[in-house]
């Protein structure tokens, strides 16, 4: 890693990234991390830049979270019509990693021209890269390789750090901010997760098929009848762990009966 290069702060009139509106003067335009949770990334560089200075610079909100290689700090955003994604890991070297989404025509080298030039630096910034200026493989840190051969985060790896620390996906743990979250995760991943869950709770049960799958898990969950509202803490943490528990037995279910998994003939 060479020596980190300093970053110009935002221009005066660059509205945060997260505000899109006509006319805005700031280059990059940010999508959350639950928005782009499906993205099947490729790592395209390092750079010898501090990741909250490019995020000073692009008026960019960093988020938090982990994968295998630990807590990981990153942004989601586009930058003339490309999507970016920029990454450090706590313990890494100091830099930041950038990544692209996979598919379609990738030019390494122009994609990572365009965000130099927004970050207002030159080629230098550039510590390893996938094109070969300055690429030594047996240096990388262990986090590069992520975005090789699998997306970032498979299903399963969404699930498994989900029902471990489901507060760093929805802040407050409640049963219908997971609800709320698990829902549209398995809408914007093509019902990726909760494909027949809804089905086995009704089967489980022996009726509610038209109900939907939040109000079947409250029966098994709560089998003396629903508690009054508002909940206390102990009844919110009662329920997640049973709607968890209950997406485990299904997902073992699966896993014992392939005949049911979906698109299964």
């Amino acid at each position: 890693m060479t020596g980190m290069i300093e970053i110009p702060d935002a221009e005066g009139d660059w509205e945060p990234a997260t505000e899109l509106r006509a006319g805005g003067r700031n280059p990059a335009r940010q999508a959350s991390m639950f928005q782009s949770v499906t993205w099947p990334l490729i790592s395209l560089a390092l750079l010898s830049v501090d990741l909250e200075a490019v995020a000073r610079r692009l008026r960019l909100t960093l988020e938090t979270s982990w994968d295998r290689h630990g807590s990981v700090r990153a942004a989601f955003f586009v930058l003339e019509g490309m999507d970016f994604v920029v990454t450090h890991h706590e313990g890494d070297a100091p830099g930041t990693h950038v990544w692209t989404r996979k598919g379609g025509s990738v030019d390494p080298a122009a994609r990572v021209g365009s965000l130099l030039a927004a970050l207002g630096v030159g080629p230098d910034a550039v510590s390893y890269s996938t094109w070969g200026a300055g690429t030594d493989l047996s240096h990388l840190p262990a986090a590069w390789w992520r975005g090789r051969g699998k997306p970032a985060w498979s299903h399963q790896d969404t699930w498994d750090n989900f029902k471990k620390r489901p507060g760093m996906f929805v802040g407050r743990v409640t049963f219908g901010a997971v609800v709320g979250f698990l829902t549209g995760y398995d809408t914007a991943s093509d019902k990726a997760l909760l494909d027949g869950f809804g089905e086995w709770l009704a089967a489980r049960l022996g009726y509610g098929s038209n109900l939907v799958y939040w109000a079947l898990a409250e029966k098994l969950i709560f089998p003396d009848g629903r508690p009054e509202e508002p909940w206390s803490p102990e009844t919110e943490q009662h329920a997640v762990a049973g709607l968890i528990g209950l997406i485990d037995e299904f997902f073992d279910h699966l896993a014992d009966d392939p005949k049911d998994r979906p698109g299964t003939a």
